[in-house]
């Protein structure tokens, strides 16, 4: 498991991480605090105070780096 710091400070931005989270077969968790949502779900993420950076838990072993690039522009 991989942990980076990413900021969805806009709904477009939101829309976009989870196009691009669908993409991949992993699990991904946001962690706020002590909440832990599913990263795939809209609504769960809308949910959480996006006006700071949230944790993104990466479930992944082998296409780490091919979601790590792709996550690049949402990281903190």
């Amino acid at each position: 498991m991989k942990t980076i710091q990413i900021s969805l400070n806009s709904i477009d931005k939101v829309k976009s991480f989870v196009n691009d989270l669908s993409k991949f077969e992993t699990d991904f968790d946001l962690v706020s605090g002590r909440y832990v949502i599913d990263a795939k779900s809209i609504m769960g993420i809308f949910s959480l105070d996006l006006s700071k950076p949230i944790d993104l838990n990466i479930h992944a072993e082998d296409n780490l780096d091919e979601i790590l690039s792709v996550l690049s522009k949402y990281t903190a």
